[in-house]
């Protein structure tokens, strides 16, 4: 039993999975390499939302300029310049 407890434990830490103490609660092993990790995962986190805000912004002045009727009149004089080429 002590073997497996043993080896269970080591593919634990091996694979990043929290141990648990003797109350169950979870306890992750502290190293410098996941303390590196998440500070480099938190940073990435935060341009990612500054882009997705950026992106919305783009997208919220797209959607103004479509549905603005300055826009709409100018794409039906496009239409009708186009077939009077056609033809």
């Amino acid at each position: 039993m002590t073997a497996g407890y043993l080896v269970s434990n080591w593919m634990k830490m091996k694979n990043g999975y929290p141990l648990e103490n003797s109350w169950g609660k979870a306890v992750y092993p502290k190293n410098d390499q996941a303390v590196e990790r998440v500070k480099l995962l938190t940073q990435e986190n935060a341009e990612l939302r500054a882009e997705l805000g950026s992106i919305k912004d783009r997208m919220a002045n797209v959607e103004r300029i479509v549905t603005d009727s300055g826009y709409q009149l100018t794409s039906e004089i496009e239409q009708l310049r186009d077939k009077r080429e056609a033809n």
